[in-house]
Order: C-alpha cells, then structure tokens, then sequence
C-alpha cells in the first residue's frame, strides 16, 4: 500500500465544539495515521497519512466538522510520508 500525507490546518469556529475528538475517531475510521491540535490563533492543525482515498474522505469531512462547527476554510498541502506514526492521536497544546 502506497502512503500519502496531508496537513491540513482548518479555520472558523472550530475550537471548543469537539472537532479534535471527532477528528480522531473519523481518521481512524479510516485507518489513517497522524495527529490533530489545536493552534493558538483558533485554528486546528492535522497531519495524517494513509490512502489517498481515505485522506480525500478526511478533507471532505473537514470541511463540514462535528456539529456546532463551523469551517470557513482548510488550506491543504501536500507532503511526503514519513511513514513515522503508528495511530492517530490528539496532541494537546502547551499554552
């Protein structure tokens, strides 16, 4: 199985309404590896690697989000896998 990476950093209102905990049970749905967090300026950051099919249905579920959310945009990029993750996990922020 070929891998693909994204990191995606999504915006709107979506801290404080569980975006992280369902992005974590979607990505693993999916059998994607990675993370997710929360950014200081009220974005939420994610890395995940797997399928590109699997990753496409990631990003189209980042663009609707848990209920109570609401996405303004998701800047996608494209990276190499570095094939370094083992599960999908929430980081939690330092601040």
């Amino acid at each position: 199985m070929e891998s693909s990476r994204i990191h995606l950093f999504i915006s709107g209102l979506v801290q404080g309404v569980f975006f992280r905990a369902h992005t974590q049970e979607i990505a693993q749905r999916l059998g994607l590896v990675g993370w997710v967090r929360n950014l200081d300026d009220g974005r939420v950051e994610v890395i995940a690697e797997g399928r590109e099919i699997e990753l496409q249905k990631l990003i189209d579920w980042c663009w609707q989000g848990p209920p109570g959310a609401r996405v303004d945009d998701v800047e996608i990029i494209y990276e190499e896998p570095t094939n370094e993750y083992r599960g999908f996990e929430i980081k939690y922020s330092r601040w």
